[in-house]
């Protein structure tokens, strides 16, 4: 006899709507899930908290805004409201105000999350909200996500961007999500590192990760963790606006030790780190973030499974943290190795803090990244880091401790040597876009470029020059007109 399982219904309305549940959702939905299902958990409990969601537009978050809109009843039903910002500082500085009202009297809350959002160069521009609003503190029953969307690879930005440095020039605790799973759950935890911490979270964003779907559990609860103790009393996180001298000097203090302990302690008693492989490995490979799925993948095509790893003598480590590093759980996942290889997109970043915590250690393994044991060049500096060229890299230090042939053999690329060229195609706009006709200037005139899709004018007029960043629109053509003899110059204004 046959038998049929239950018709499952799905709804759109069920990535934010449904409660412990599989849900298919984008990074994007992921992320905006994280404070709704803080609020809920906060009403769980008997808690009144509401939620603001600020910040501004462009990928691979440029989607913030129109998602929010399209369940916009779900989120208001949870007192959760989206304010769009002018622009990324101004929209810092607005859920710094989140926080701050949880010292008045008049607060009508028991307490405000927050998600500050924006692209890499919204985090560049505002370096000086963000970095006031975080030593400004948040207090235990607030808390704020500072989502930054990456883009290594340049797809949608005039520059490449790697934020974590960025991050942790602010001292803000940087998480790194692999998947959409982690999204939400690195989101959830974020908040609670924050509220405990009393630090913004960054979270950063790949393009990859954002705009990426996938079936994600959503719903769950969060596991307890203790509270973290100072000089054996409890600490708690707080409220300071008074920046200046000696209060401010104070709050710095406060933020590179006691609050990045306390994100430490939380990490550990989490489990957010994720290690695999053989305990009596002699070869580690650390990878965080979108690289760790392009790690595992790489490994595959060199045969090795997640399963295999131990038949190699190799060691998996995958931080959910990338700043600061966990040093309980590094050195332990250290122990025994001879060697540990570092796999990450631009400069050294993870590199430099595994030597520094490294350092000095009896029976230390060496660490290689950018560079092998013999100076040479293996993980790339710059540009874009894929699958074939981490299983390069993979290759040559694998082949250190086990048979080269028990690696799979690289794949033949095939060679086109004869035939007509692809054709090549400019970019240029789409059919209707405004730019097409607001781009052309008079005979003779010149006119500048900037980011934004008329900066395809560089490419598709004659008399189109220069590019700069967001919002610096003609302000080149100040400084350039002192010293030329042209007279006026037309500027393109972004999008």
């Amino acid at each position: 006899m046959t038998t049929t399982s239950p018709r499952t219904h799905y709804r759109l309305e069920d990535q934010f709507g449904a409660g412990d549940a599989s849900v298919t959702m984008s990074g994007v939905h992921a992320l905006l899930r994280a404070p709704l299902d803080t609020v809920r958990d906060d009403a769980g409990r008997g808690r009144r908290t509401s939620g603001v969601v600020c910040g501004y537009r462009g990928s691979p978050l440029g989607t913030v805004d129109t998602t929010f809109e399209a369940h916009r009843a779900t989120f208001d039903a949870n007192d959760i409201r989206f304010v769009n910002g002018v622009n990324e500082d101004l929209a810092a500085t607005l859920l710094w105000g989140t926080q701050q009202v949880q010292r008045e009297e008049t607060v009508t809350v028991d307490g405000v999350v927050g998600l500050w959002y924006g692209k890499a160069p919204g985090l560049d521009r505002s370096g000086d909200a963000l970095r006031h609003a975080n030593l400004s503190g948040v207090p235990p029953t607030g808390g704020v996500l500072a989502a930054v969307g990456d883009d290594p690879e340049c797809k949608s930005s005039t520059v490449p961007s790697s934020t974590e440095w960025t991050l942790a020039d602010l001292v803000m605790p940087a998480l790194a999500p692999a998947t959409v799973q982690e999204v939400l759950d690195f989101g959830r935890h974020g908040y609670q590192l924050s509220r405990r911490s009393g630090s913004w979270v960054g979270i950063k964003m790949h393009t990859d990760i954002a705009d990426g779907y996938a079936t994600v559990r959503v719903g769950h609860a969060l596991p307890d963790v203790s509270v973290f103790e100072r000089d054996g009393a409890p600490w708690t996180a707080h409220l300071d606006d008074r920046m200046f001298a000696p209060w401010s000097m104070q709050l710095e203090e406060e933020a590179i030790t006691t609050r990045l302990d306390v994100v430490h302690h939380y990490v550990n008693a989490v489990g957010l780190d994720v290690v695999r492989g053989a305990p009596d490995a002699r070869l580690g490979i650390i990878a965080a973030g979108k690289t760790y799925g392009d790690t595992v993948t790489a490994l595959a095509s060199l045969g090795i499974g997640l399963d295999e790893l131990a038949a190699f003598g190799i060691r998996l480590y995958k931080p959910a943290l990338v700043w600061p590093l966990a040093p309980i759980g590094l050195r332990s996942f250290a122990q025994g190795l001879d060697e540990i290889v570092v796999i990450e997109e631009k400069r050294a970043f993870v590199e430099e803090q595994i030597k520094s915590l490294l350092y000095g250690r009896a029976n230390a393994p060496q660490v290689h990244g950018k560079r092998d044991a013999d100076g040479a060049r293996l993980i790339p500096i710059g540009g874009v880091l894929d699958v074939a060229i981490i299983a390069e890299a993979l290759r040559r230090r694998i082949g250190s401790y086990v048979a080269p042939e028990r690696l799979r053999p690289p794949r033949t690329h095939l060679v086109v040597t004869s035939g007509d060229p692809l054709p090549s195609r400019t970019p240029y706009f789409c059919s209707g876009c405004p730019h097409n006709r607001s781009t052309v200037v008079p005979d003779g005139s010149v006119a500048g470029g900037g980011i934004g899709c008329h900066g395809m004018a560089l490419f598709t007029r004659e008399r189109a020059t220069g590019t700069t960043q967001m919002g610096g629109e003609g302000v080149q053509w100040v400084g350039a007109s002192m010293f030329s003899g042209e007279r006026h110059r037309f500027q393109n204004i972004g999008d």
